[in-house]
């Protein structure tokens, strides 16, 4: 069973001021130092369990693919230590390792020797790894002519074709075609229940939360939080937002009687702010129990604590899971308000069907400038309610409701 210890990991590069620095630092080794230190991680400490799969976010240039390549071993730590246990698989860089005047099937010889398999053992898997990868006669063709989809998909057929005890993956998926990313997908889970770990760096929150168990936020080089990955995935869609001195928060909720101690995320610049928030029946009933294609009102004060210039209002429905179930904003809707004072207040109201499936779902809410809330963020909040959706009479499976006719000709 693979297990890893990560303890006081720290990666720091030289930096001369110019290419004469270095050669001076080579050839007069007693003359002092010429380089600064840019450590791209620092004091990073954490552990991922037999079995447990540990997703890795963050924005571009936070270190998450120089962290992988040093707990893969194919980079050195500066200061710290990683433990590693088992077999271990790793898809990094695209391509990394392929020869590119070498064809696929040389490459996947040379790719599996380096993951510890010998000769004999790559011939007999060779007809899995073809079946798996898909890519036909391009196998025994120069790497050179593979687009990006072919080369991850021989190298995660190479890497998977026989179940590791700890698999690392980095950004390489997001290049496949849907397809064939849900056929790596079905390796991954299957890996998973056989008691694969598994440690994946990935911008896609569904592939997150659909699939680990926790997850890491690094934020400059620094682990900025740890926890579930909805909680993480919430906070760094607050970071991602925060552009002008923003404030990012988290709080405890007490609207879902499942999970007393959920925790929400509250982000913006609060230049505006949400003041009450409730799903209403027809009849004007607050409520907080819906029954299956229910007619509901969703009305939201929002309240300008400054003049700005363009308001939007976005809501997200999400399952118990965190994933999205269905989202959209008054900027598509066609009313986008503009001109706002300081001190007006704007109720919005949204009518709509309960077409969910029975279970438990929240609401997250968005006050923003324009189509998204990424360029100007006055507030976000997940968790702003949380209702149930019972069915008394309906007939169905899933998180939606499609009601449907048949026709059935003999």
């Amino acid at each position: 069973m693979g297990k890893i210890v990560v303890s006081n990991l720290g990666k720091a590069y030289k930096r001369y001021p110019s290419k004469w620095s270095r050669l001076a630092e080579w050839l007069i080794p007693f003359s002092g130092q010429r380089h600064e230190l840019n450590w791209v991680l620092s004091d990073l400490n954490f552990s991922v369990k037999p079995g447990e799969a540990l997703g890795i976010i963050g924005i571009n240039g936070a270190g998450k693919s120089t962290l992988l390549k040093m707990i893969a071993g194919t980079s050195q730590p500066s200061t710290g230590s990683v433990a590693i246990s088992g077999h271990v698989a790793a898809l990094l860089e695209l391509g990394i390792g392929f020869h590119p005047d070498f064809t696929g099937r040389q490459n996947a010889y040379m790719a599996g020797q380096l993951l510890g398999f010998s000769v004999d053992e790559i011939t007999a898997l060779m007809p899995e790894i073809e079946s798996f990868a898909e890519i036909g006669e391009y196998l025994d063709q120069a790497v050179r002519f593979y687009s990006s989809g072919m080369q991850m998909r021989l190298a995660f057929s190479v890497a998977t074709v026989k179940r590791p005890d700890v698999l690392i993956i980095d950004e390489a998926l997001s290049v496949g075609d849907a397809y064939f990313q849900h056929k790596c997908f079905d390796r991954i889970r299957e890996f998973r229940e056989l008691g694969t770990t598994l440690l994946m760096v990935s911008h896609d929150k569904l592939a997150i939360q659909s699939i680990c168990d926790r997850a890491i936020l690094l934020n400059k080089g620094q682990i900025a939080i740890e926890g579930e990955p909805e909680v993480v995935m919430d906070y760094y869609n607050a970071l991602l937002a925060d552009r002008e001195s923003e404030h990012v928060r988290q709080e405890l909720s007490h609207q879902d009687p499942s999970k007393p101690n959920k925790v929400k995320t509250i982000s913006g610049s609060g230049e505006a702010l949400i003041q009450d928030v409730g799903l209403f029946a027809n009849d004007g009933n607050r409520i907080e129990v819906v029954q299956v294609g229910q007619a509901l009102q969703l009305h939201v004060k929002v309240k300008c604590i400054q003049a700005i210039d363009a308001l939007v209002l976005g809501y997200l429905f999400k399952d118990r899971l965190g994933m999205p179930v269905f989202g959209t904003n008054t900027f598509h809707l066609g009313r986008q308000l503009s001109d706002l004072k300081a001190g007006e207040v704007i109720e919005f109201s949204f009518q709509f069907m309960a077409n969910f499936g029975p279970g438990t779902y929240s609401l997250a809410l968005s006050l923003h400038a324009s189509d998204n809330h990424i360029a100007k963020n006055y507030e976000w909040r997940d968790h702003a309610l949380v209702f149930t959706v019972i069915n008394q009479q309906e007939h169905f499976e899933g998180v939606a409701w499609l009601p449907s006719t048949v026709e059935i000709k003999r």
